[in-house]
Formats: C-alpha cells, sequence, structure tokens
C-alpha cells in the first residue's frame, strides 16, 4: 500500500514475529513510547505479534499497530475490560508513529485495515483505550475524528494510569 499524501510513499506491510530482534527499530520504537504503550521485552512482542489479528509496519520500522480480536491468548486488563462486555470485537493495542512520520496520514491507514478486518470478520465494532491520565491529547484527537466514542474507563493501579474505553461500530 503506498501512501496518498506528500512525499515519499510510506508503504505498509504485515508484521511477523521474526520482524523483532534484539537491535528490532519497531522494539525501540515502543520501548521509547512506553508511557503510552507500555514497556515490551523482545519475547513479550513477539509473542504478541504472533496473536495479533491484525499486525502491521512501514517498510522502514518507524511505524506500527497491533491489534487483538475476542478470542486472542492476551491477559491485558484493558482487553479483558472490552472481553467481559462483548461477544466479537477487533481491539487496537497499540499503535506507535515515529514523529518523522506523523501527519501522512499511516496512523489512519493502519485503522482502515482494522476496520476492515472487524467488517470481513463480523466483529462489528473497533476498540480500544486512550489514557487519562497521564493525558494523551493527541490519541484524543485522533479517534474523536475518526469518530470513537466513549463507553466507559477504568484506573489501572499497578500502572498508575487512568484509562478511557472507546468504541466504534463498523
Amino acid at each position: 500500500m503506498a501512501d496518498g499524501n506528500a512525499g515519499d510513499p510510506v508503504e505498509l506491510l504485515a508484521l511477523r514475529p521474526g520482524d523483532i530482534g534484539p537491535a528490532s527499530p519497531l522494539l525501540a520504537l515502543n520501548n521509547a513510547h512506553a508511557k503510552e504503550l507500555s514497556f515490551l521485552a523482545e519475547a513479550e512482542m513477539r509473542a504478541m505479534i504472533g496473536e495479533a489479528c491484525v499486525a502491521l509496519r512501514t517498510a522502514e520500522g518507524l511505524a506500527f499497530l497491533l491489534a487483538f480480536d475476542q478470542a486472542a491468548d492476551y491477559d491485558s486488563p484493558n482487553f479483558l475490560w472490552f472481553r467481559e462486555r462483548f461477544d466479537r470485537f477487533v481491539y487496537v493495542d497499540r499503535i506507535c508513529v515515529d514523529p518523522a512520520l506523523r501527519g501522512r496520514g499511516i496512523a489512519r491507514r493502519f485503522y482502515e485495515a482494522v476496520f476492515e478486518r472487524a467488517r470481513a470478520s463480523g466483529a462489528g465494532r473497533v476498540v480500544c483505550e486512550v489514557n487519562e491520565d497521564p493525558p494523551n491529547p493527541a490519541s484524543d484527537a485522533f479517534h474523536a475524528a475518526l469518530c470513537f466514542k466513549e463507553i466507559g474507563s477504568a484506573f489501572l493501579g499497578d500502572r498508575g494510569k487512568r484509562v478511557r474505553y472507546f468504541e466504534r461500530t463498523v
């Protein structure tokens, strides 16, 4: 897939567990944004990629997305919050775009792939969480622009943050 925005086209590729190694730019990107995403060890990220129903990256490793459906073997408290409430869904666990690529529509293209997966699988909804404390105003604005609606919240005491839960039907 080529990016239709100005500048060089950015190709989106499938993200596979073997793409993650000790010097992986994707692992480094995730961990540089651990405040928003949570820190991952190499083996954890590989396992998550293997379990994801949508796993995408840019060719140069400067952006990625991981999403799970309701059947995933995943114990994130946020994922489990959705599983307790919905029979079918696709949950966007993490998306990260390096600042050098922001504003080029990459995050939107990642989400379009997730929306398509949710439609094709009959899930009917895409869900996610956004930090409320510490705040993440860029994520708030992005999800509002994509017509996500807030449906709940939680305090994750072990992580020291409050999150809000969002849904978009597809």
